[in-house]
């Protein structure tokens, strides 16, 4: 009988990445609750005539590296580790945390210098994926700390991820691929569009898309998913925006982040909270200052926000921006250790002493996109 696990490792194995005989298929989990999907997918991955390559651990022991290695340490790049992202062909990872804060109290400088040393990894798996030499998707697993997160009980975030992954259908993969035939339609137009503006709270930005090629995004890279994307200009963005959902990276947070664009650069920016951690992240490297990417959110299974990037950027009637690392195969050229997607509202709603008149995106100046829903 087939389980939940084995649905889940079949879409992962079978679509997302496309495993085929004699690959050679890291999978990676630092957590035990990762262990049925973990073995599932090691199940699939022999019966698909593959290497199954393990890089599992009990735990996440970021927060113990952060805390106790020093600059020579923080700055080192295992040779194995870097072997494998020239070798291997297919990437599985797989996010079960125990503690969503473990990383918290981290010093922020040293976060930021192993970031900036682990950049080239980063690049160097980012460009073998756009010319088509490696494929990669990262998933994650219900746990209580991301049900904490999220504010609900365990059996109901169970409720919500598989949902949000189409899991409780009998075939995934078809609605993946529904998805994907609806999303291509929005980024062939797109593909012939030169500037895109929104709108909203606080907010007035454009983005320089010309020659940039938009992706539909339906499961081979994140799972969930749901989004369609570019890397606009590296100079050509300008304006300001505002963040009126918190942004969560590596278990630190800011909210009511405004931030203030010239020539595609972060020259201003404000928080309610976390201002501390914006200014480490953003001052990582020459790159993180940059935008990589901008997108619009189309998975509406997923309704609120979670504390979850993975799921949180996918939110049908949001769009987010990330701050750093670009993508090769739109045309992106910014190199950061920083990808930070940034998420906004786009649809009107009202709470006490909180009015969102909702957002608009205009493409060449034709209003596409309004509330959180396009109109084309």
């Amino acid at each position: 009988m087939e389980t939940i696990w084995d649905k889940y490792a079949k879409v992962l194995a079978d679509y997302s990445v496309n495993v085929q005989k004699g690959d050679l298929v890291q999978i990676r989990a630092a957590s035990v609750y990762a262990a049925d999907l973990v073995k599932a997918l090691y199940k699939r991955i022999i019966q698909k005539g593959a290497y199954p390559l393990l890089r599992t651990s009990y735990d996440d022991m970021s927060d113990i590296f952060i805390k106790y290695a020093d600059d020579e340490q923080l700055d080192y790049i295992d040779p194995i580790v870097e072997k494998e992202y020239e070798i291997v062909n297919k990437f599985i990872s797989i996010g079960a945390p125990m503690n969503t804060k473990n990383m918290t109290r981290s010093d922020l400088a040293k976060l930021s210098r192993r970031s900036k040393a682990t950049q080239r990894l980063s690049k160097m798996l980012l460009e073998r994926s756009a010319n088509g030499d490696a494929s990669w998707v990262v998933a994650d697993v219900p746990t209580h700390a991301l049900a904490q997160e999220a504010k609900m009980s365990f059996d109901e975030y169970c409720e919500f991820l598989f949902k949000a992954c189409y899991l409780d259908l009998e075939n995934p993969v078809e609605k993946l691929k529904e998805l994907d035939e609806k999303q291509n339609r929005l980024v062939n137009y797109l593909n012939n569009v030169k500037k895109i503006r929104i709108t909203g709270e606080k907010t007035d930005i454009t983005f320089n898309v010309e020659g940039r090629k938009w992706i539909s995004c339906s499961g081979i890279n994140n799972y969930p998913d749901g989004e369609i994307f570019t890397s606009p200009v590296e100079d050509g963005v300008n304006g300001e925006i505002y963040f009126d959902f918190p942004q969560n990276y590596r278990g630190n947070s800011a909210a009511d982040v405004r931030l203030k664009i010239e020539n595609g650069k972060i020259i201003e920016f404000d928080a309610s909270s976390g201002k501390d951690y914006l200014d480490a992240m953003f001052n990582m490297d020459e790159g993180s200052k940059y935008i990589g990417e901008i997108a619009i959110g189309t998975n509406d299974e997923i309704k609120e926000v979670t504390g979850n990037i993975l799921f949180d950027e996918k939110i049908g009637g949001s769009i987010h921006m990330a701050v750093g690392a670009s993508y090769p195969e739109t045309g992106g050229k910014n190199v950061s250790g920083l990808h930070w997607d940034m998420i906004k509202n786009m649809k009107p709603y009202s709470e006490a002493n909180k009015i969102n008149q909702g957002g608009k995106i205009f493409a060449d100046d034709v209003l596409i996109y309004q509330d959180g829903k396009f109109v084309i």
